[in-house]
């Protein structure tokens, strides 16, 4: 038996710390990825803490004590996370307190409505196109975003499909 081992009760407790240490770890990585690719860093710490958590949800004085931040914090990370459709909010039965939760198809939800983004600014370029002229660079340029934006579109779409199909494959193999 190594040193950091133990047995019975103490035992678990190391194994206990060494499992919240490694979660630690996962959550701030995880976060600075998200904040690098430009999400707020607090709201990136919350997210990657309800991910890493064992029900994908927690209450605000769990995300305060697991990321060592204040409720104010965590009360603005979630605003964020509510607004763009990451986290829900819902009421611990028989409680007063709230519990925030990942919802099930996260990252369904979240690119199927950045396809929606997508459909809107497509319009609003191809109109950029006429306004612009679609003979000066300016028109062309905008043009070739607004098929981008199509192209990208039209994509996701198969993406999804095939992304349903794969998870329904799984739960039924």
């Amino acid at each position: 038996m190594s040193s950091t081992e133990g047995t019975g009760t103490e035992g678990a407790a190391v194994a206990g710390t060494a499992a919240e240490d490694a979660t630690s770890r996962f959550v701030e990585r995880f976060a600075a990825e998200m904040t690098e690719a430009g999400m707020q860093r607090m709201a990136s710490r919350v997210f990657a803490a309800l991910l890493a958590s064992e029900t994908a949800s927690m209450t605000s004085a769990e995300l305060a004590e697991q990321l060592r931040i204040s409720p104010a914090a965590v009360s603005g990370a979630i605003r964020y996370l509510s607004q763009v459709s990451m986290v829900s909010r819902e009421r611990d039965p028989g409680t007063r307190r709230d519990r925030y939760v990942l919802h099930n198809e996260l990252w369904y939800e979240t690119f199927t409505q950045r396809d929606q983004v997508l459909t809107r600014w497509e319009r609003v370029l191809r109109d950029g196109v006429e306004m612009l002229g679609p003979d000066t660079a300016a028109g062309r340029r905008t043009a070739d975003t607004a098929d981008f934006f199509a192209f990208l579109q039209t994509e996701m779409l198969g993406i999804m499909d095939r992304w349903r199909a794969h998870k329904e494959g799984q739960a039924g193999g």
